[in-house]
């Protein structure tokens, strides 16, 4: 994995986790401007996912590979999961439900990071 790309991503989640209390704090419900920030992210992560996966079956040897495969499609899933049930039906805590899908996809690449780090 890149390590630039990892952190690009963290803060990215990161942002959008803040971007999802703010909306819950000020009573809104996840509009068009969340929706674009949650696709930003994914995008990222699917970056992120194309290229760790080439890397692993271009030859990486993991000690870990399918854990890491598992985390890898987690990673990319979470934050559409959380999107999709927070603006199923508007509330102001959908830009809660997105924060934590945010805090579970940054936690999930942290944990990419420490497989990829053990392997390579």
């Amino acid at each position: 994995m890149i390590d630039a790309l990892v952190l690009v991503v963290l803060v990215a989640a990161g942002a959008l986790a803040v971007f999802g209390v703010v909306g819950t704090i000020a009573n809104r419900p996840p509009g068009a401007a969340i929706r674009l920030a949650v696709g930003g992210v994914v995008g990222l992560l699917a970056l992120q996912a194309v290229i760790a996966v080439v890397r692993v079956f271009g030859g990486v040897t993991l000690p870990e590979t399918t854990t890491f495969l598992i985390y890898l499609a987690v990673s990319v899933c979470v934050l559409p999961i959380a999107t999709q049930f927070a603006t199923a039906e508007p509330t102001r805590w959908g830009g809660a439900v997105i924060a934590v899908g945010a805090i579970a996809t940054g936690v999930a690449v942290l944990r990419l990071q420490g497989l990829w780090a053990a392997g390579a």
